[in-house]
């Protein structure tokens, strides 16, 4: 099965509604596995999470229901709350009614350092990233990739060592503020299948990292 990349709306505004969202649908169409949609950084959020990131420890999680917003005791209170509350909020509702879920899983993840460095699969429907601060998502493409070599491997030896690359030119990295999609194996007939992808190094002078995850929950 071949990974369909669908690069949308590159000025898009982060918080500003938009037709282009739109094709975010197309991760439904059997032979797509990954769909982003780029949008614009927002000054006011960037330099919030400069400060914020920094008081908010690991992250956090919170489940919340479809049209429910995230409570702001969870988030650093400082110039710019409203603006990254806004934002979280736009894009639960931009999931709940793509996948038409009763509640979601909201996961805040602030990291120093890559938390799934390895290229994998997750075992998920379609999930749903952004990325606000670091470096973003990384993933390849299937015809250069060898899914034989998914798994466990020793410590020391890395995906460039391990053989799951068949071709580094199918290693993609999503862009900050960028709304991604990725479908997981447990997508209905998408069984062996989902997109191949890990989480990039957080260089010291980018760090932390600061990344959104929505998983739909019934």
């Amino acid at each position: 099965m071949s990974v369909a990349i669908q690069y949308r709306s590159p000025q898009l505004p982060a918080m500003e509604p938009s037709s282009e969202l739109l094709w975010l649908t197309d991760i439904f169409e059997p032979e797509t596995q990954v769909v982003m949609v780029k949008r614009n950084p927002d000054s006011v959020i960037d330099d919030y999470l400069a400060v914020a990131a920094l008081q908010m420890g690991g992250g956090f999680r919170h489940v919340l229901k479809s049209g429910a917003t995230v409570p702001h005791h969870l988030l650093p209170a400082h110039t710019g709350q409203e603006a990254f509350a806004a934002d979280l909020n736009q894009l639960v509702e931009i999931y709940t009614d793509l996948l038409d879920c009763p509640s979601v899983g909201l996961r805040l993840e602030v990291m120093n350092r890559a938390m799934c460095p390895r290229f994998h699969v997750d075992h998920v429907g379609i999930r749903l990233l952004c990325t606000y601060r670091g470096p973003a998502t990384e993933w390849l493409e299937d015809a250069c990739a060898d899914r034989s070599k998914l798994g466990p491997a020793l410590p020391d030896v890395s995906d460039e060592n391990s053989g799951v690359i068949l071709n580094p030119a199918g290693i993609h990295r999503a862009t900050p503020y960028a709304i991604v999609l990725l479908k997981g194996s447990q997508w209905q007939g998408n069984e062996g299948s989902g997109i191949i992808h890990r989480s990039p190094i957080v260089p010291s002078n980018k760090a932390p990292r600061v990344l959104l995850a929505l998983d739909a929950l019934w």
